[in-house]
């Protein structure tokens, strides 16, 4: 069942409205920088009840007001009425082609009966507008609330979740994030005490307008108080986040050494987005895979221990490195873990599980994290 949400409407009245201006706002935008073209539509926020939660259904109250040119010097060339008439034609015909718009059964989406009305208001706004004032009620499906959505903590061995809408401590003034608690349920936070080192949080204009976390590739980082959670028996990460340089050097959104030769590096390289995994003895892997810096971008990388590393973005299978000889008894938890160390990178979520998914459970996660940021 296709959900629709206040955007999915949105865009398709505004795609319906072919006679002039359209604007999603309040009377008191209309024509305010005196440059409308008219016919005008103008869309007001709606109000909305979900009647029935277990539905998921979501009916919003619209008011949608059109507005013309009724000049005085017109006044004498065409009669009120008939300027009413003709803006109510186009005003009828726009709301015809919406509704034809969701006659597929699979869109969920309906106009309640008996919910439309029409008034008729003249010499309104600052042009002394004729308008047509249109109410109704739609019906759609927004979001079922029994408990069948899929979220990371679905699966077994999470043991870091961190996510920029949720659990990030930071100085409101200036940004700053001082501490990033972990949603996984096994408290690997990660911090950092020093002020100058702390990468920044914005609530908005991220992936799908969601929260971000701008760690700037100089000194921004995030650290862990504790070693690192994953174990010699394989694992597997998510990442959301945008690049903002082609720099030759290795972006570190999440890394790992235990001091020697046994690490983990999860980020980006020379305008692709990078894993590498090293052992204890003479192996080393490492995937890259492409991705204009121009937008986010949700990357999984799993990793084996018998020396298997695969890396796949926005849903694909992606690409695989097979190293002989790996030291299998190879541990990635003797030491702390970093985020965001020399990264210039936007992030907006980071997940990793101390085992490999079987390939419905990361498809599922992967589903989770497109549903919620619409990247591809």
């Amino acid at each position: 069942m296709a959900i629709t949400r206040l955007t999915d409407l949105i865009t398709v009245f505004e795609s319906k409205w072919t006679f002039g201006d359209v604007k999603f706002g309040y009377e008191s935008d209309v024509n305010e920088d005196h440059d409308t073209k008219y016919p005008l539509m103008l869309i007001q926020p709606p109000s909305s009840i979900i009647p029935e939660i277990y539905n998921g259904r979501e009916e919003y109250e619209f008011e949608i007001n059109f507005y013309n040119l009724y000049s005085q010097a017109a006044q004498s060339v065409v009669t009120l009425q008939k300027r009413w008439d003709n803006l109510q034609d186009m005003s009828m015909e726009w709301f015809d082609m919406v509704l034809k718009n969701y006659q597929d059964s699979n869109v969920e989406a309906y106009l309640n009966d008996e919910s439309l009305e029409i008034e008729r208001v003249k010499e309104v706004a600052n042009d002394r507008l004729v308008q047509i004032k249109m109410t109704f009620t739609m019906s759609a499906f927004t979001k079922c609330f029994r408990p069948v959505s899929i979220y990371p903590s679905n699966y077994s061995d999470l043991v870091i979740w961190l996510r920029a809408d949720s659990g990030a401590t930071f100085d409101i003034p200036t940004q700053r994030v001082s501490a990033w608690a972990d949603q996984s349920g096994k408290n690997n936070n990660v911090l950092e005490s020093t002020v100058t080192k702390r990468p920044l949080r914005y609530g908005y204009d991220g992936a799908n307008d969601k929260a971000y976390i701008k760690f700037d590739g100089t000194d921004d980082q995030l650290v862990s108080p504790t070693n690192s959670p994953i174990s010699a028996t394989g694992f597997t990460a998510f990442f959301v986040a945008k690049q903002h340089t082609a720099d030759a050097g290795v972006q570190r959104l999440f890394s790992y050494s235990d001091g020697s030769t046994a690490a983990i590096v999860l980020g980006a390289l020379n305008n692709k987005f990078y894993a590498n995994v090293s052992d204890t003895g003479t192996g080393s892997a490492f995937v890259n895979t492409g991705v204009s810096t121009a937008g986010y971008a949700i990357v999984r990388m799993e990793w084996r221990n018998t020396g298997v590393l695969q890396m796949g973005l926005n849903g694909e299978v992606g690409s695989t490195h097979d190293i002989s000889g790996w030291e299998a008894a190879t541990k990635f938890n003797e030491d702390i873990f970093y985020v965001g160390r020399n990264a210039k990178l936007d992030v907006a979520e980071l997940i990793v599980y101390n085992r490999v998914l079987a390939d419905i459970e990361w498809a599922e996660v992967n589903s989770y994290l497109n549903t919620k940021f619409k990247i591809y």
